[in-house]
């Protein structure tokens, strides 16, 4: 007989990984990418927060079926990440979490509360009472751009703005092609730990219409810290394969930062200043798709 499985939290998982041109399948009991000569490279999908299909990728229901149980996050992507198109939600999701941040949303004074902390966090400033959504979007707004404008003299690049067509890649700058799939890093293993704690990547409070608003919101609590520095420095070094380039070094600076360890604690610390009463569970709510009898989880992160 074998061992029950184990969930491992996503605080503990590799960020992400890339993969194109193969075929994603469960073979003998492996999750197992196989390639068009045959050549099989099993990938530890429960160790991961979430896998990048870029094109070329075909994905059998038997690999989806086993990312799904272990809360491995299955995200497509344009190539080099330059358009998140679909991602697959894992099982397990908390329907009072997701209560509560749509509560949250639709309160337009807990809204207020929840951006001013935002605000607070991305940039050590605190805004008067009083400002509206609308105005501290204004503000956040002309502190970007002159963070983008710092971080890329600090690199020693030009900067001009950020600026990009997605439908045709090529046709960007290096800075922007760098800055596009450095986000979309980050957007990734954002949408895995929202997904993982019972939120909706979807109800956001910042950016709102857009089924990722929620995923933005959070990841540009971490992006100046993290992927903007990254992107720049990889841009200045204008290596031959940039977008491959800036994907290593945003796996190890997510590794160095720990990064998945903070985002799922932060979340709840953004939301926590709305100051609405967190609804208590349903007792028909459903368990996790792999149940922790020894309870090592966090109160509403998924394994």
């Amino acid at each position: 007989m074998l061992p029950k499985l184990k969930p491992i939290t996503i605080k503990e998982r590799i960020s992400l990984l890339f993969l194109e041109k193969g075929e994603l399948d469960v073979i003998d009991g492996a999750f197992v990418l196989v390639d068009k000569n045959g050549v099989r490279t099993q990938i530890p999908v429960g160790g991961v927060a979430c896998l990048m299909l870029e094109p070329g990728i075909r994905v059998s229901h038997a690999a989806v079926t086993l990312a799904s149980r272990v809360g491995c996050l299955l995200i497509w992507i344009g190539e080099a990440g330059v358009r998140l198109y679909s991602a697959g939600q894992p099982g397990g999701a908390r329907a009072d979490r997701l209560l509560y941040q749509a509560k949250l949303a639709l309160d337009d004074e807990a809204r207020r509360k929840v951006v001013r902390k935002m605000y607070e966090m991305r940039f050590n400033e605190l805004l008067p009472e009083e400002y509206s959504v609308e105005q501290m979007r204004g503000v956040e707004g002309s502190r970007v751009r002159k963070l983008y404008e710092n971080l890329a003299q600090r690199a020693g690049i030009e900067w001009s703005g950020r600026n990009y067509d997605y439908t045709e890649w090529e046709s960007g700058d290096i800075q922007n092609r760098c800055l596009s799939s450095a986000t979309s890093c980050l957007y990734g293993v954002a949408e895995a730990a929202i997904l993982a704690a019972g939120y909706s990547p979807a109800v956001g409070f910042i950016h709102t219409g857009k089924p990722k608003s929620f995923v933005y919101d959070i990841a540009d609590l971490f992006k100046f810290e993290t992927v903007v520095p990254v992107a720049f420095s990889i841009a200045a070094r204008n290596p031959s394969d940039p977008d491959r380039a800036v994907r290593l070094a945003c796996r190890d600076i997510f590794r160095e930062t720990r990064l998945l360890k903070k985002i799922i604690p932060t979340i709840e610390e953004v939301l926590v200043a709305g100051e609405l009463q967190v609804p208590d569970p349903s007792p028909e709510s459903l368990p996790p798709a792999i149940p922790n009898e020894r309870g090592l989880n966090d109160v509403g992160h998924r394994p």
